[in-house]
């Protein structure tokens, strides 16, 4: 008598094939979704870099004074996509903030000039929002 050999998997090897996935699927899901928010914010951040350059164009024409808000072209709004609100710019420092409505609250990134040795404008970005958003801003504006 030939014996007939087993083929296929047990119960017990397929339940835990699907324990393994659930626990990797619980672990990528929550990295998954603050990566998704970070691009959005990120692309927010970068759309800012227009302004950034009227403002620093401004500045290296005029020689001494940062430009009003209408001269910088803010005009309360922006964005390159749903996710971005609108500008904050504060006139006679030339500092504006870009906020994010893509996750959880307001996302803000406050865009700070400075003026370097060759007279030329140089960009900081910092947490310009609460403490518990800042994750979600890109590493050069958390201080990272």
């Amino acid at each position: 008598m030939k014996r007939n050999t087993q083929k296929g998997f047990t119960l017990i090897e397929l339940m835990i094939v699907i324990a393994i996935v659930a626990i990797l699927v619980a672990l990528a899901v929550p990295a998954y979704q603050d990566y998704t928010v970070r691009a959005k914010v990120a692309e927010c951040v970068n759309g800012g870099a227009p302004l950034k350059l009227a403002i620093s164009e401004f500045r290296m024409t005029d020689g001494t004074n940062w430009p009003t808000a209408s001269e910088a072209g803010v005009d309360g709004t922006a964005g390159t996509s749903t996710e971005c609100g609108p500008w904050g710019y504060t006139a006679g420092t030339g500092v504006f903030t870009v906020t994010s409505t893509a996750g959880p609250g307001s996302i803000i990134a406050r865009m700070t000039p400075t003026i370097n040795a060759s007279n030329g404008v140089d960009w900081a970005c910092s947490n310009g929002g609460a403490a518990t958003t800042a994750k979600y801003l890109p590493s050069t504006c958390r201080g990272t």
